[in-house]
């Protein structure tokens, strides 16, 4: 093939590209200089927010980009729950007394007056704007599939026709990419999340109580204002003769057991318990609790309830339990092995049953020999 070069006498005499003016006016080459600095600060905030394969990572990196982009007095990001029917979590931005951006997140166990107009926004899905105390407030809702999953609100000096359409931008890139994430780590059939997500659970859990042990004593003693936090725990459900019920109804109703199941789930333990379905008829919880004996009564309590709970066409089903603590510096794989040599006691015990890895090794009921459960590790 015949190689092309090009030499001084072939490169065109003009050319339709505007030429650099060393006489160019200070004042356009500032502005240029400045829509370049801008357009760079937004893609990399772009390239950072699309960077997070965390949830809570990215509710976080949304809420200061935007802040940071449009020098904002407040960014507040409102989180619907999944069925729609209220706001599960609030991550709000702003600069402390130095100027710097802080986060926080709260759970909301009450309406706060200043939040009205996300609730609005979410209701009415579209934009809605006020003026406060001299300050603007636009708040737009954060859709996908036509239903709003939350709302993006941003106080600032600058008119609501100014920060829009940056705003209704970052709001379309959450939309699609939380979209992403949540397909990415959730179940199909429950909604819960599925087993490739349980480390990073399980990691954020564990830095969490660390940055809560971190707190002020409020009683001269380490820990957390009140006392140490919540120890984490790791459960693991296992439906009884769940092949059983698969061979007599047939699969249609099996999946329905495992919806229900999932669901009774959701209804018994709290929004901070972390619920995963491992794969077929196994189930992981992750939760803080202060002991032993409070996390043997809250899934005993939770083990009653499905015992007691009638399942169409297939009637009583019951489900077998094991548990153990995590460690700070604990790996998921060695967790999970504890909780699985309690539940495989609970099998071969009678199954419909709770028990504790801690507490069934210190009475010498776990032998050396003894075989593996049913969950499969890593």
């Amino acid at each position: 093939m015949a190689e092309y070069e090009t030499s001084e006498e072939d490169l065109p005499l003009s050319s339709d590209a505007p030429a650099l003016d060393d006489d160019a006016s200070p004042p356009a080459a500032e502005s240029a200089m400045t829509n370049s600095f801008v357009h760079s600060r937004l893609l990399d905030s772009v390239a950072s927010l699309t960077h997070h394969r965390d949830i809570g990572a990215l509710d976080h990196s949304l809420v200061l980009s935007l802040a940071e982009l449009t020098s904002a007095a407040r960014v507040v990001l409102a989180k619907r729950t999944i069925d729609g029917a209220s706001v599960e979590a609030i991550v709000r931005c702003a600069p402390d007394a130095q100027g710097v951006y802080q986060l926080q997140e709260d759970d909301l166990d009450e309406v706060d007056p200043t939040l009205q107009l996300l609730y609005r926004c979410m209701h009415r899905l579209e934009a809605q704007t006020e003026t406060v105390q001299g300050r603007h407030r636009l708040v737009v809702p954060i859709l996908c599939d036509g239903r709003a999953i939350g709302a993006l609100q941003l106080d600032s000096d600058l008119p609501p026709a100014t920060s829009r359409p940056l705003t209704d931008g970052f709001a379309r890139i959450y939309a699609n990419y939380t979209a992403l994430l949540h397909e990415s780590e959730h179940d199909k059939l429950t909604g819960l999340y599925n087993r490739r997500s349980l480390e990073r659970q399980l990691q954020r859990l564990l830095h969490e109580r660390t940055l809560r042990m971190a707190l002020p004593p409020a009683n001269g003693s380490p820990g957390e204002p009140g006392g140490e936090p919540p120890q984490v725990w790791l459960a693991i459900l296992d439906i009884d003769h769940f092949k059983r019920i698969n061979d007599t109804y047939g699969h249609i109703y099996g999946d329905e057991v495992i919806l229900l199941l999932a669901q009774q789930m959701r209804a018994c333990f709290r929004r901070s318990d972390v619920l995963f379905r491992f794969g077929g008829e196994e189930f992981v919880i992750l939760f803080g609790a202060a002991g032993e004996a409070v996390v043997h009564a809250v899934l005993e309590r939770f083990r009653q309830r499905i015992a007691e709970h009638v399942f169409p066409q297939v009637g009583s089903v019951t489900v077998s339990i094991g548990y153990a603590g995590v460690g700070r510096h604990d790996y998921p794989s060695s967790a999970l092995d504890r909780a699985d040599k309690a539940l495989y006691y609970a099998k071969q015990h009678g199954r419909n049953g709770v028990y504790g890895y801690e507490s069934l090794s210190a009475r010498g009921l776990l032998g050396q020999g003894m075989a593996p459960g049913s969950i499969d590790l890593f």
